[in-house]
């Protein structure tokens, strides 16, 4: 029998095949499997051909193929299609096998399967991985969790094919973050925080191109001005890009073509809600995808343009100034993005007794994956100064960052609304952070109504207690 190999991977969809041709050109031999067999012999027989790959037709070659402990990788959609693939698989595992879980799984799922393998004496990691096709293959951002036991085994693999960063480009943007679903809860973060970017960008583009009639040659230039500084990120560099491409099958620029519906796959969603869950206020995020499900509405909004009018005025003031103005909104808004993600990582790992590491969350997300960003580190920093920070915008960087942008934060969301542009997560940004910044909310009215029309009780602030008030007998009828 020829050599066993290092590593197993299911799944052959793009995903799948470029994580396994990364994992191979790190020196590791992989055996791969796809239930569509012919897919197997198409990779081995192509991108595959003359590289150390074991092609299988059936689970049970795969594993038979492994080194023990085997360590396979399942790269197919979430869902029950985890679930089946691993009762197929459980009758040709021993004790010390580890099952990897590469998908956008739901955290909850994670958690139940890790208890579950680990009964049987398995070993389970469920990693986010991000960065897309390109990532997968060249290096991805990679948040592995699940049974601590297995890291030793994976780490070396998983650190050799994951983006480096640092001074020396030698550290990896792989590293252990918890037990059970934390690996993929921090995946689901990210996501939320990447819807947050791409629409805090959009609407930053909007208001220029609507206020200030912009030109794509125009925006490119602003873009790449904006990704020489704090903003230089993956999702700027890209957007700089699309003001690039011309169309191909016409006259004019592609993106002027594309229809403004914006699709979703989920993660913003599933944030969104257990932000709820966990009663902490993930607000740009569930402004970011309540904004999608109002692009999707396309034909009723042309309908609504016929009927609902609204200003239709240019900026007047100095453009250039005006550009420098937008810059600092999104700066200070991206900042408050982050600030609630991590609030909302903090809320799980106290519920769920996930120990993890905020500062190494940040360097996981720091190349490789689609929020990929020199801010950053500054986060990481923020962490390693003080690992209880209450939130990032406390930090002396962030606190002074946000400061400075404050009054063009406040005149991009006025005008916007003067203007009639919508800008839904400029706007809840701003009134995140004035809300965190005041000691004193209405909510002492809002919990006086709920005392009187449902004797929900109240606290007081000049003495202890909980108390109820009979304010139908109390009022002053005039």
């Amino acid at each position: 029998m020829a050599q066993a190999c290092d590593f197993g991977l299911v799944g052959l969809a793009v995903m799948g095949e470029n994580l396994a041709l990364n994992i191979e050109s790190r020196g590791y031999s992989v055996a791969v499997y796809n239930r569509t067999t012919s897919k197997v012999d198409e990779f081995i027989g192509g991108r595959a051909k003359g590289k150390k790959f074991v092609g299988c037709h059936s689970l049970e070659q795969l594993v038979a193929s492994l080194a023990k402990p085997r360590k396979i990788m399942m790269m197919v959609k979430a869902g029950p299609a985890v679930d089946d693939l691993i009762d197929a698989l459980l009758p040709h595992l021993e004790k010390g096998d580890i099952l990897i879980d590469g998908g956008n799984t739901y955290y909850a799922d994670t958690e139940r399967r890790t208890k579950s393998i680990e009964e049987k004496d398995l070993l389970y990691i469920g990693t986010g991985v991000s960065g897309g096709e390109e990532g997968a293959l060249k290096g991805p951002s990679m948040m592995p969790g699940g049974s601590h036991a297995a890291w030793p085994a994976v780490k070396p693999i998983f650190q050799a094919i994951a983006a480096k960063v640092g001074p020396k480009g030698d550290i990896p943007c792989c590293e252990w973050v918890g037990p059970r679903g934390a690996g993929h809860y921090v995946k689901m973060v990210h996501n939320g925080i990447e819807y947050g970017d791409m629409q805090l960008i959009c609407e930053a583009y909007f208001v220029m191109k609507e206020a200030l009639g912009l030109s794509n040659d125009e925006l490119y230039d602003v873009f790449a001005e904006w990704n020489r500084g704090e903003l230089d990120s993956y999702l700027i560099e890209i957007t700089r890009d699309i003001f690039s491409v011309k169309d191909q099958e016409g006259d004019g620029w592609l993106v002027d073509k594309i229809m403004d519906k914006a699709g979703a796959k989920g993660t913003g969603k599933w944030m969104s809600q257990l932000a709820l869950d966990h009663g902490v206020p993930s607000t740009l995020v569930t402004e970011a995808v309540y904004a999608r499900c109002l692009s999707a509405m396309k034909d009723g909004r042309v309908r609504a343009s016929k009927v609902l009018k609204g200003p239709a005025a240019k900026y007047q003031g100095d453009r250039k100034a005006f550009v420098e103005q937008i810059r600092h909104a999104l700066y200070a808004s991206k900042i408050c993005s982050y600030a609630q993600g991590f609030v909302q990582m903090q809320a799980a790992a106290a519920e769920y007794q996930w120990p993890l590491n905020y500062g190494d969350c940040a360097m996981l997300w720091r190349g490789g994956c689609i929020i990929r960003a020199v801010f950053l580190d500054r986060i990481k920093e923020a962490f390693d100064a003080d690992p209880n920070l209450e939130n990032l915008l406390l930090a002396p960087y962030f606190a002074k960052a946000v400061a400075a942008a404050q009054d063009s934060w406040r005149h991009v969301v006025a005008t916007a609304a003067q203007l009639g542009i919508p800008v839904p997560v400029f706007a809840t940004a701003l009134a995140y952070y004035d809300g965190y910044r005041r000691d004193r909310l209405p909510a002492n009215l809002l919990q006086a109504q709920r005392d009187y029309f449902g004797a929900h009780t109240y606290e007081r602030t000049d003495k202890p207690g909980t108390y109820h008030t009979d304010w139908i007998r109390e009022r002053k009828v005039k």
